[in-house]
């Protein structure tokens, strides 16, 4: 959990990070990740299931475009109608963004969004934030891909200022602001949680100092070690979050075999890994689950590793 500086932890920051040990979430499409256009219904269905079985979070990525070289379109939906559906459909289980591409974005459309799904779902948005990873998105954007870095942070500190901030002045490569407009509405917290996810091409350092935690894809148990001495050097205690696939063999003492950002295995092999990775001090997974039996693997989730002793 974070310390210093609390005015980011809304009830999704509380939710995923307050708790003392690992807390997961599921990444959407929570009805396959091989499927590019998943079927609504079966996916509130789904997500209502994950919060009564006791997950904590529930994401969403952030993909304008289908790019099939890159094998997926995310959950399709744009992020925040999506979540805002979501929230509708659900009571209290954190809402997080893996990632929103501020590069792609402008921050005033950016902010106003994020604050009225955190307003909208009584205060349940974590987001996660990027500079991108998809070639052929930037110019369709107009954007050069050299800039990211940059307007990486201009962005956060924009979104930022367009938080905390009544009829700010600010100025940025995306525009100006005069001190006569504002962006409403204002979240619920002082700002909605931002986690930069990767590096975002910026310096540990820079993520430590701007970000209330840091989301990461999938790594080594020795890296990740690695990463999170470093890490809470740098941040103190802010959250670290990463994303791990999981698929569950029949055979419940199989071995690992090693899948893309994750394992296919047996459940007693997942609930010592997970064990391990609570003992690092990892504080939040997001899990995205690669079972066709989607409601099944989502069981035995919750009862083999949730509720394990």
């Amino acid at each position: 959990m974070s310390t210093g500086d609390r005015g980011h932890e809304n009830e999704g920051f509380r939710r995923l990070f307050e708790p003392d040990g690992l807390t997961f979430g599921l990444g959407f499409p929570l009805t396959s990740t091989r499927r590019s256009r998943p079927d609504v219904e079966r996916e509130l269905e789904l997500a209502r299931r994950a919060e009564t079985l006791g997950f904590d979070g529930l994401w969403a990525r952030d993909v304008p475009t289908y790019w099939p070289t890159f094998g997926d379109a995310g959950q399709t939906f744009d992020t925040w109608p999506w979540l805002s559906h979501v929230a509708a459909h659900t009571d209290a289980i954190a809402l997080g963004t893996s990632s929103v591409v501020l590069t792609l974005r402008h921050p005033l459309h950016v902010a106003k969004a994020a604050a009225t799904v955190d307003r909208l779902s009584d205060g349940r948005l974590v987001m996660g934030v990027a500079s991108g990873d998809r070639d052929p998105e930037y110019p369709a954007f107009d954007v050069d891909p050299a800039d990211r870095g940059r307007l990486f942070r201009e962005a956060v500190h924009a979104i930022r200022t367009a938080w905390r901030e009544e009829f700010p002045e600010l100025e940025g490569e995306w525009g100006r602001l005069e001190g006569d407009i504002d962006v409403v509405p204002k979240p619920t917290a002082e700002t909605v949680p931002l986690l930069p996810t990767g590096h975002a091409r910026q310096r540990r350092e820079w993520i430590a100092d701007h970000g209330d935690g840091w989301l990461f894809y999938h790594l080594p148990e020795r890296t990740l070690e690695d990463y999170l001495t470093n890490w809470r050097a740098d941040a103190g205690g802010k959250p670290f979050t990463i994303a791990v696939r999981v698929e569950f063999t029949d055979d419940p003492e199989a071995d690992p075999e090693p899948l893309h950002l994750g394992f296919r295995a047996g459940v007693e092999w997942f609930r010592e890994y997970f064990r391990r990775l609570d003992e690092y001090g990892l504080d939040h997974v997001i899990v995205g689950l690669a079972n066709d039996d989607e409601e099944r693997a989502l069981e035995t989730f919750a009862e083999e590793i949730l509720t394990a002793p």
